[in-house]
């Protein structure tokens, strides 16, 4: 059995405690994703939560089609988190999350890489969200290790990919989750 779905769940749980801790005064706030306040970020977040379940059904995108664009948070983003995080965390957590293949803009992958991706993007926007609200931005360690090691064979991929601020130098002693970061182009 894959390790993802656990390292998933924990990765939605860390999360939806970090979106409980965001203060009314703090949704514009700036996040380190230059592009998003922490209102957007959140955004991002859950839209990419609510298309989860349709990828794994076997969904193609022309399938979910547009329901998901524009404003997915409403006039309650935290509760539209939550439903979407726990939406995400029923279909993870299911039998067959990570058999099969998944349709996204890049083409058919495999559920495992698919929901590797999504792991690496809750891990480090919570990180990113937790920074910008000044919450404990520490990482789980196994999940830092496991995605550190998956990334950094692609750190040529990810530097010329653009979605990526260049890897920042960190100390050969530095811990899982602040060499991921720094491969991220986040400075810890």
């Amino acid at each position: 059995m894959s390790e993802l779905p656990p390292l998933h769940v924990r990765a939605l749980e860390s999360l939806d405690m970090t979106v409980d801790e965001i203060r009314e005064d703090q949704w514009a706030s700036p996040t380190p994703c230059e592009e998003w306040d922490v209102r957007q970020l959140l955004g991002h977040l859950t839209r990419e939560a609510l298309w989860v379940p349709h990828l794994l059904r076997g969904e193609t995108l022309e399938e979910v089609g547009d329901r998901y664009e524009g404003d997915v948070l409403g006039q309650d983003p935290r509760g539209s988190w939550l439903r979407a995080s726990a939406a995400e965390r029923a279909t993870v957590t299911a039998a067959d999350a990570v058999d099969g293949s998944v349709h996204t803009s890049m083409g058919e992958i495999d559920a495992e890489e698919y929901l590797t991706q999504r792991l690496t993007d809750l891990v480090v926007h919570r990180w990113d969200l937790a920074k910008a609200i000044g919450a404990d931005t520490s990482l789980d360690p196994e999940a830092s290790e496991m995605l550190y090691e998956k990334w950094e064979e692609q750190a040529d991929m990810l530097a010329g990919s653009g979605m990526f601020a260049e890897p920042v130098p960190v100390p050969d002693s530095a811990d899982a989750g602040t060499r991921l970061l720094a491969l991220l182009g986040r400075r810890a």
